[in-house]
């Protein structure tokens, strides 16, 4: 069922809504949260159709909050609300109403979204993009238990991440963190199978992705090692490596669908880890409803504390010949000093950034 409302009011969408559900014989409500997706026109199709998928899980209310405020002194003057209310199929499992906001009034969306929230039922925040500075601050963000943004859609997604870092409030959390979740898993189950001491970590993903600054936030925090970031063509993260004494635990996913997991005196082993879609990432993030302290931890760690070799592909080379270097000289005790020298060059170039960067600081 789908009911347009022109030049309404929030008492008037309320009404509607009851009518609705008494048109189609349910009295109750049976949803458990409200989700506000904060928008545009031209991002509000997809959020809106993966809040629907969501909704099969947790059946909810979605307010979709789309702020018109005019491009002309004669368009905003004009303040006006128009509602499209989706009950039935059309809503996944709850109620849908589409708030398109005109005017001076797309200042104040607060004041028309907080009588149409459900009573007593937890209030989720979610900004597929352009999310504010600080969202707890923000006149839609203080409605809510959790607030929801997505690091990836900005122009600086490592540089967002800082900005979430600084206004962390507790509940809030960002799709770049969810998008995680599997490869956290994997790595925590592979060292659960074989305990071992970890000496390093390096994480391999595409360059501008804050999905892969946060797994080696996350590595650096609950591993206390070294962790060395590299940047491949993706998609998204493609491998991550965890350096120790008996060999490299190595969980590698070139495609962004099937992953392979390499344990010394192991068998390697695939396993699923596909990217996932936006609506599993929603359904994910509304299970739980309290604050994210891991989440926290991991976004507060500085990003420069990941190490990113001065060139790669050197680094890469260098790595190669040693190795056969190894073979050719076999046990002839030639090998550990070239590995040593070789060891040395790498070493130089970071020893003379961690100068600069002394300098700069006692500056």
């Amino acid at each position: 069922m789908k009911i347009d409302l022109t030049n309404t009011t929030s008492s008037k969408i309320n009404a509607a809504l009851m009518e609705a559900r008494r048109a189609s014989g349910s009295t109750a409500a049976g949803m458990v949260l409200t989700l506000v997706i904060v928008t545009d026109e031209g991002s509000a199709y997809d959020a809106l159709k993966a809040a629907n998928d969501a909704s099969r899980e947790h059946p909810m209310r979605t307010l979709a909050v789309i702020k018109r405020a005019g491009r002309s002194p004669r368009a905003r003057a004009e303040t006006r609300l128009d509602a499209e209310i989706l009950v039935g199929s059309d809503a996944g499992s709850g109620e849908t109403v589409v708030l398109r906001m005109h005017g001076e009034l797309a200042a104040h969306a607060q004041s028309v979204v907080l009588p149409l929230l459900l009573p007593d039922a937890p209030v989720v925040v979610w900004w597929p993009d352009n999310a504010p500075l600080h969202p707890a601050q923000d006149p839609l963000g203080s409605l809510a238990q959790r607030r929801i943004t997505d690091a990836v859609t900005a122009e600086s997604p490592v540089g967002q991440l800082a900005q979430r870092a600084q206004s962390y409030t507790p509940g809030d959390t960002d799709l770049a963190w969810t998008r995680i979740t599997g490869w956290r898993s994997m790595l925590a189950a592979a060292l659960d199978q074989r305990p071992s001491q970890i000496v390093s970590a390096v994480v391999e993903g595409e360059s501008y992705n804050p999905s892969v600054e946060l797994l080696g936030l996350w590595l650096t925090n609950r591993l206390h090692v070294p962790v060395e970031r590299v940047v491949t063509g993706g998609p998204g993260i493609t491998a991550v490596h965890l350096r120790t004494k008996d060999g490299d635990i190595t969980l590698d996913r070139p495609d962004g669908l099937m992953g392979t997991l390499s344990m010394p005196g192991s068998p390697d082993r695939q396993v699923a880890l596909k990217r996932r879609e936006t609506a599993e990432l929603i359904s994910e993030e509304l299970r739980r409803l309290d604050p994210d302290d891991i989440y926290a931890t991991a976004v507060r760690t500085p990003v420069d504390r990941l190490h990113e070799p001065v060139n790669a592909e050197t680094t890469a080379a260098g790595r190669i010949a040693r190795e056969a270097a190894r073979e050719t000289a076999g046990e002839a005790g030639a090998a550990p000093e070239a590995d040593a020298d070789a060891d040395a060059a790498e070493k130089k170039p970071a020893k003379k950034a961690a100068g600069k960067r002394a300098a700069k600081e006692s500056a």
